[in-house]
């Protein structure tokens, strides 16, 4: 359905840009219509200078002959008047130029309103069997569900990068721990050498603190003795 509307879309807007075309093909028309009275007036105007500039010219050429600087004069305002001829004679082939091209736009759009014109049968033929009115309401109608899955895809693409970019962060932060974790892994086992070594150190000095006892023990038993023989001796 989506891709029969979207023709019939298509043609609508060709449809309208017929009818604009048209609109401005008439109002060219027209100003080419009246161009040409003007130019047509223009043109009588002119054979009438020209009729006038030849009476002219037989009337006075024994004037123009004596007259140097009236000759020029002439001779310069039949030039303009030459010039203008030509002009006119560009502008009225320029106008007939534009006149053709808006007819040849005018006719592609009359094709394309002719081919896409079995959209605009098929939405009368689904007017009749749903619930709309006219073939207005069923394009309003798919231009919302258009717009409605624009904004669902651009939510989901958002919910998407979103998504992406927690996944990113999770991955950095278990990054960072498990770096964290093998440093104190690192000074565990640095901790744990210490702690080897120092019990290693403690031992001798246990066995020396332990023959320290001994001698004590050995030195107090020893001079209890002799505190008690010299008591006896006393006695």
């Amino acid at each position: 359905e989506e891709d029969s509307l979207s023709p019939f879309i298509r043609f609508q807007e060709k449809k309208k840009q017929a009818r604009l075309m048209q609109k401005a093909m008439e109002v060219k028309e027209e100003a080419f219509r009246e161009r040409m009275k003007v130019i047509t007036g223009q043109w009588k105007h002119l054979h009438a200078k020209d009729a006038q500039l030849k009476t002219y010219m037989e009337k006075s050429g024994r004037i123009l002959k004596e007259n140097d600087k009236m000759r020029i004069q002439a001779l310069k305002k039949a030039s303009k008047e030459r010039e203008r001829k030509i002009q006119k004679e560009s502008e009225l082939l320029r106008a007939k130029g534009e006149l053709e091209v808006l007819r040849n736009k005018h006719q592609k759009l009359c094709n394309k309103v002719q081919k896409y014109s079995i959209f605009n049968k098929y939405l009368e033929d689904v007017v009749k069997i749903s619930h709309f009115e006219e073939a207005q309401e069923v394009i309003w109608r798919y231009k919302t569900l258009a717009r409605l899955h624009k904004d669902l895809l651009q939510s989901q693409h958002g919910h998407k990068e979103m998504s992406e970019q927690a996944k990113v962060l999770l991955d950095q932060y278990a990054v960072e721990k498990e770096a964290e974790i093998l440093q104190y892994k690192n000074e565990l086992v640095q901790l744990q050498l210490r702690f080897d070594q120092a019990q290693s150190d403690v031992l001798p000095w246990e066995t020396c603190w332990a023959n320290i006892q001994n001698t004590t023990a050995k030195k107090t038993l020893k001079l209890g003795t002799i505190k008690m023989a010299i008591l006896n001796l006393f006695q």
